[in-house]
């Protein structure tokens, strides 16, 4: 599918455009007219702009070659003096132009977009951003309406959501002087055909996992002794991956004691989460050191209660033992049990998720996330689409609805949210939890209110400034190797930025 802009060049709408497009079209591409020779499009969006004193008129015309019909949309707004802010104009004009080509688009193939055009945004973070500025609920959600096109039942979804996390966090706008932490250990029993997290395949791979924990255990000491000298608290701490109950029970036990030696106050800290997502990791002993350590929640994720989906996507442990390692974890005394599904997995539908929905019941876990497909760039399942047969659009939304109406008819309260590209159905991935059992580290992760420091390898620290709120990543390799050869560079240079972030800090002894 290839679609030509036509009356503007400006090289900045490409990406925007393109990624509207993506919505309605597989293997799309958006492109500036360039000439004669090119190959034909598909379709031309021809865009023309008039100012008109204070005002600015966008057209944007959808023609489809083959059958020759063409849809037109048209909006007008007041202009922005481009004079005085150039960014703001530009943002403007994008937006007005984003929404008609959505709009044309929608004629064209009949699909309606319930995000609208909302595309590579945290869409709560839009919201909480005017509930911190006081805007009236009414007001704030007519603006989304307007500015995005989101439809009411995602703005409702939306508001649901801030208000659950603004009771779980009632300080939430306030912990931009704190940080958390974020772990990872790069290695998984086999990787899922879906997944581009790191994770390197542990069997075989000792001598790499005894040198990562050794750069692991530097990075966490380093951060520690600035964090004390500093006198930053810390909020979460969150061990991912990977996954990182894949290291024996002796190096977990290494592990979380270094962390409570290494960093300030860690019996203050409000949740410690570790991510035992592949249950063919856990063990008795593996509980036994989380408990040793007092934490607190933990994930043991099925994806699927269907045996044939979890050996098409690589997951080498059965059904039985999900359930099995679930009651283990249970009478160990863990408290605090999430566990994911994803909706849209291959050669799954209604009837697939329907018990996957009943076995869940079952257990009744205090969490549950409700992820879609997304066919992410680098997975195995995007390099080779042509072997996972998904479902279409109109099943993955009724799996969508069959899934929220189970939560809420188990008790379970939408707590966070957050969309990826090229995910099934142009829907969301959303968390749910039993009031009170909300992940503190998925609210801090999604809404961006502070730091997060990642440590470990393929770790991103998202670094957001305490008064502007300006954010920067850094990440660290994604390979035990690399990151085996750089683990100090890469920790000096952490330090670097967190002492620029907070510079202005005053130290607290």
């Amino acid at each position: 599918m290839k679609i030509t802009l036509l009356g503007i060049d400006d090289e900045r709408l490409i990406r925007p455009l393109q990624l509207i497009a993506d919505l309605f079209f597989e293997e799309c591409e958006v492109r500036l007219t360039t000439n004669e020779a090119d190959e034909v499009p598909d379709y031309t969006i021809k865009i023309d702009l008039n100012q008109k004193l204070t005002k600015f008129l966008v057209s944007v015309s959808l023609r489809n070659l083959c059958t020759g019909i063409t849809y037109t949309e048209t909006s007008q707004r007041t202009w922005p003096n481009p004079d005085e802010n150039e960014k703001e104009a530009f943002k403007l004009i994008k937006r007005e132009i984003s929404r008609c080509f959505l709009l044309t688009l929608q004629h064209e193939t009949g699909i309606i977009q319930k995000w609208g055009f909302l595309t590579g945004i945290r869409p709560t973070k839009l919201l909480h951003k005017e509930v911190q500025m006081g805007t009236p609920k009414e007001i704030a959600h007519q603006k989304l309406k307007d500015e995005y096109m989101i439809h009411t039942e995602k703005i409702d979804l939306m508001q649901q959501i801030v208000e659950r996390q603004l009771e779980m966090v009632p300080d939430l706008y306030d912990l931009k002087n704190e940080v958390s932490i974020y772990i990872g250990i790069p290695f998984c029993p086999t990787k899922c055909a879906y997944c581009t997290f790191p994770a390197f395949a542990i069997n075989g791979k000792q001598g790499k996992v005894d040198s990562f924990l050794g750069g692991l255990h530097y990075e966490m000491r380093k951060v520690g002794e600035w964090l004390k000298e500093k006198g930053i608290c810390i909020t979460t701490i969150y061990y991912g991956g990977g996954t990182p109950t894949s290291i024996t029970a002796e190096e977990m036990d290494l592990l979380y004691e270094e962390m409570y030696n290494s960093f300030p106050s860690v019996e203050k800290v409000r949740e410690i989460t570790v991510e035992a997502g592949r249950p063919d990791t856990i063990t008795p002993e593996k509980l036994e050191v989380l408990k040793k350590w007092k934490i607190d929640r933990i994930s043991i994720n099925p994806q699927s209660y269907t045996q044939e989906t979890l050996k098409a996507i690589g997951r080498h442990h059965t059904v039985e033992e999900t359930i099995d390692k679930f009651w283990l974890a249970r009478k160990s005394g863990m408290k605090n049990i999430n566990m994911d599904l994803i909706i849209g997995l291959p050669g799954e539908g209604t009837e697939e998720l329907s018990h996957s929905l009943t076995e869940t019941e079952k257990l009744m876990p205090e969490s549950l996330t409700v992820h879609t497909l997304s066919f992410k760039r680098a997975s195995e399942m995007t390099r080779h689409k042509n072997r996972y047969k998904v479902a279409d659009r109109a099943e993955v939304e009724k799996m969508m609805d069959m899934a929220s109406c189970w939560t809420i008819e188990h008790g379970y309260v939408p707590y966070y949210l957050y969309r990826q590209k090229n995910i099934l159905g142009n829907l969301e991935n959303v968390g749910y939890a039993s009031p009170g059992q909300e992940s503190i580290y998925n609210i801090m992760i999604m809404e961006e209110m502070q730091t997060i420091i990642g440590l470990g390898c393929g770790a991103s620290s998202k670094f957001v400034h305490p008064q502007t709120g300006k954010i920067t990543r850094f990440a660290n390799p994604k390979d035990p190797k690399s990151y085996n050869e750089g683990y100090q560079h890469y920790t000096e240079e952490k330090i670097k930025m967190l002492d620029e972030l907070f510079s202005e800090m005053p130290v607290i002894k």
